[in-house]
């Protein structure tokens, strides 16, 4: 296990990719991922895991079948497993969050879509 620092905001200077999770690191079976997020994604789901969202930079809006969070820098939203969400960005804006999920999470659960990127990198 590495027990260094690592400085979140660095690490989003290391790529540039939109919609393609990077790993930082992994806890109790969870992976930390840092990923930069602009315009659509896809509606999709996860059957048995949940995921925490946490916006470092920019506005992103978590759609619902029933209602859409906006979420700015410093908000942080958990979505149940099962739950079919579609996260986006507005206007071009590009969006950095950080996400928790468990290492067995398929990237856009089981909707197979050209942004679906299921082996993602460490950085």
């Amino acid at each position: 296990m590495d027990l260094s620092k690592k400085n979140i905001l660095a690490k989003f200077e290391c790529f540039n990719d939109h919609w393609k999770p990077h790993i930082i690191g992994e806890l109790n079976g969870q992976l930390v991922k840092l990923a930069k997020l602009k315009d659509d994604f896809v509606w999709h789901s996860h059957a048995h895991e949940d995921e925490y969202f946490q916006v470092f930079k920019g506005t992103l809006y978590m759609e619902f079948r029933d209602r859409t969070e906006v979420l700015s820098a410093g908000d942080m939203i958990i979505v149940p497993k099962g739950v079919e969400h579609n996260p986006y960005t507005k206007d071009g804006e590009e969006v950095w969050v950080l996400l928790f999920e468990p290492a067995s999470t398929k990237h856009t659960g089981e909707v197979a879509h050209e942004r679906t990127h299921n082996n993602q990198e460490w950085i």
